[in-house]
């Protein structure tokens, strides 16, 4: 563990699984994107892209306390507006075969309270729309990888005093990165062996839907007849390997999005990536589309949040996550996607892969400017692929594989 070492060589342990996940190039440019609250492990990252013979490193920084006061102070009808080089920015970097590093983990957790949920999600930031067409298009190498801060610790751990809860944070970050093995990116390269021949086991399957049934959850979700199964490890157009999550312990495909029937609870709270925190999220699917969307909070922003487009009601991914990563058994909500989802099966609203169907579907793949996942999954939920005849099969009992 790193719990002894100096804190500068624990950002640069996570910097060089950043850039190892990421495979940035020789001479590559490297947008990072990071919240004004995770400057130490940006710059640790820039460090650590230039010692591995990056031509430039691009630091944007997003500050969620802006989002505030725009909120509070801009025009209601212009909350949805994005300066379009913000996207033109994004595209060229990718025409330009450039890699991208996310840090995850909220700096300013509650920076967004007491306002209007819905008006908060009208202004989508920092998500924008053209990074659903980059992953779509494969041209960039990129990945995503947490920052602890004493903020985000505090709202995770919450019992304990803020030095106590922040160094907790660290521990479980540095575990569910593998940074406690002696070689973390050997450790990736192995894991992702055993995601990968459980993708391969769900797609010679070629099931017809899969369907969850639980507390809350009776959810049918139809499948494109290609449709291949991923863990999260991706190549670009290229022929670049990357790691576009770390940590992940997910497998998934692109659903049909036409073909999403029944109700669903989510079994974790939804964070969006502003920090918003939506609880007791519960979604009813007709004819592939989100019908009805309540939660118990800030559900507002959630519905702002999908008027993006017409499609961002539909899925765009299915992932199934058992029990065997180091995420779930710590039984620790990180209110942050990037962890929270690889501790439970998820779905996704928005944009799919159209990469991981056949030619003749890919068309029909959803495309959309949102992609917001929202974890379904739990030991007590029941996963069972359904083949074209209408033969049930087990797939998930207990968070243990069936097939």
């Amino acid at each position: 563990m790193g719990a002894g070492l100096p804190i500068e060589e624990r950002w640069a342990r996570i910097a060089q699984l950043a850039v190892h996940g990421a495979n940035v190039q020789q001479d590559q440019v490297v947008i990072v994107s990071a919240e004004l609250g995770q400057r130490d492990l940006a710059d640790a990252i820039a460090s650590a892209a230039y010692d591995r013979g990056a031509k430039f490193v691009d630091v944007v920084f997003y500050d969620t306390r802006l989002k505030r006061i725009r909120v509070e102070r801009a025009d209601p009808e212009t909350l949805s507006f994005v300066p379009g080089w913000y996207g033109k920015r994004l595209l060229d970097h990718a025409e330009g075969r450039g890699a991208r590093i996310s840090l995850a983990g909220p700096s300013a957790p509650n920076a967004l309270d007491g306002l209007d949920p819905a008006l908060a999600g009208r202004d989508r930031l920092p998500w924008l729309k053209e990074t659903s067409q980059i992953i779509a298009e494969r041209k960039s190498n990129w990945t995503i990888v947490p920052c602890p801060n004493p903020d985000w610790a505090q709202l995770v751990h919450p019992e304990l005093d803020r030095d106590a809860a922040y160094e907790k944070l660290w521990e479980e970050v540095e575990h569910v990165l593998r940074l406690d093995e002696p070689d973390a990116g050997a450790a990736w390269e192995k894991r992702m062996e055993t995601l990968s021949d459980s993708a391969r086991r769900l797609g010679e399957r070629r099931f017809d839907a899969i369907h969850l049934r639980g507390p809350g959850t009776d959810l049918t979700v139809g499948l494109f007849p290609a449709a291949g199964w991923l863990a999260a490890s991706f190549e670009t157009v290229d022929g670049l390997r990357h790691l576009p999550n770390l940590p992940t312990e997910e497998v998934f495909t692109t659903p049909d999005p036409a073909r999403t029937e029944g109700h669903v609870a989510a079994t974790l709270p939804l964070v969006l990536r502003d920090g918003t925190i939506i609880r007791g999220l519960r979604v009813r699917f007709e004819g592939g589309k989100a019908v009805q969307i309540d939660a118990d909070e800030n559900v507002e922003a959630l519905r702002s949040a999908l008027e993006i487009d017409e499609n961002a009601l539909r899925l765009g991914e299915l992932a199934l996550v058992d029990g065997q990563g180091r995420i779930g058994p710590l039984g620790t909500v990180f209110y942050e996607t990037l962890l929270d989802e690889n501790a439970a099966s998820h779905i996704a609203f928005g944009s799919g892969f159209p990469f991981l169907v056949g030619e003749a579907d890919a068309p029909r793949v959803n495309e959309s400017g949102a992609h917001i996942d929202f974890m379904i999954g739990s030991p007590e939920v029941e996963v069972d692929g359904i083949e074209a005849d209408g033969t049930v099969v087990p797939v998930l009992r207990g968070g243990a594989w069936q097939v």
